[in-house]
């Protein structure tokens, strides 16, 4: 990227709001998606199940959905 791109880029850090935090989305089926959650919750991606939202149904047929924001 040239340097005119990057000062139209918002500074790193600072406090952010959830929608500047970094999402990890998560689609399958709800036991896949059940499944994920735990294994981010035990390899300590994750340090809380509250992080997740709740698991919802995706806009594909037959899936489900939850997002990490970390």
């Amino acid at each position: 990227m040239s340097t005119e791109f990057n000062e139209l880029l918002p500074p790193f850090g600072g406090d952010k709001s959830s929608t500047d935090k970094s999402q990890i989305w998560i689609l399958g089926t709800r036991e896949q998606v059940l499944h994920t959650i735990n294994e981010f919750y035990v390899k300590r991606i994750a340090t809380d199940r509250v992080k997740f939202t709740p698991i919802i149904p995706a806009p594909f047929e037959g899936k489900y959905m939850s997002v990490l924001v970390r």
